[in-house]
């Protein structure tokens, strides 16, 4: 039997793919981290099959280890009958809980099969809710922005965890960067916020990223754009041979 890691994607169920759908109606115990990922969980499995495991919310590093090592005897019991899902929100191998639990598998159940299910990240999804178009040959960093951290350095960076927005916008644009915030983008749960001004996301939440890119970055953009006074003329001239002809 398998423990298969399956990405649900940024928050809206409708946006799992074919494929995890299909593993979550065919799994008989889901897990889920969190309330978000098991909600949409739910639209795919009934209630019955669901089950929650506990994480603390700690940076104590044994009571982790502690969590993870339980947790994984818990899924790799259930894992030797049959086939488990545990669902993440984003995709399970971008910063995701599902990283801890599957090397506690390997360390100390290496018997369990595992398979990963690749989901639509945040990271990703956030380009089109902002309207961000990452052009071919773009250098992208990913960066964590939580408690008011501004990293800089890269001409455009996607900053996620970004709980004190105010305070990471004034750093980036001291440094010369033009910010945009999107908070719970393509998330069914809370309000989805898209905007330039921190002031209106100052409240700290855990699903809000942020794309800076450089002020007065050159863009190299492969067009289909042609001269319009250059097409007229053409036009003109081919319009003129065709008169002559007749």
């Amino acid at each position: 039997m398998t423990v298969y890691g399956v990405g649900l994607g940024p928050g809206d169920a409708e946006l799992v793919t074919v494929k995890g759908k299909r593993i979550l109606e065919n799994a008989e115990i889901v897990y889920s981290p969190g309330r978000l990922s098991r909600s949409v969980a739910l639209e795919y499995v009934p209630e019955s099959v669901v089950g929650d495991l506990e994480f603390p919310m700690t940076r104590d590093p044994e009571e982790l280890r502690s969590a993870w090592k339980e947790a994984a005897e818990e899924v790799a019991a259930q894992a030797r009958e049959k086939d488990v899902a545990f669902v993440t929100l984003g995709d399970p191998n971008v910063y995701s809980t599902f990283g801890h639990l599957r090397r506690t598998l390997e360390a100390f159940h290496p018997d369990v099969d595992l398979e990963v299910v690749p989901g639509v990240s945040a990271m990703t999804a956030f380009t089109t809710a902002l309207g961000v178009e990452v052009e071919s040959g773009t250098g992208l960093a990913l960066r964590e922005a939580a408690g008011g951290a501004a990293p800089t350095g890269p001409d455009r960076m996607v900053l996620f965890k970004v709980t004190d927005a105010p305070t990471t916008h004034g750093k980036l644009t001291e440094a010369g960067y033009d910010v945009r915030f999107g908070r719970r983008l393509f998330m069914e749960q809370g309000e989805t916020i898209v905007t330039d001004d921190p002031e209106e996301i100052d409240e700290r939440d855990y699903y809000t990223l942020a794309y800076a890119e450089r002020d007065g970055l050159e863009r190299d953009l492969a067009t289909a754009e042609f001269d319009v006074d250059e097409g007229t003329e053409a036009d003109a001239d081919t319009d003129a041979e065709a008169e002559g002809s007749a």
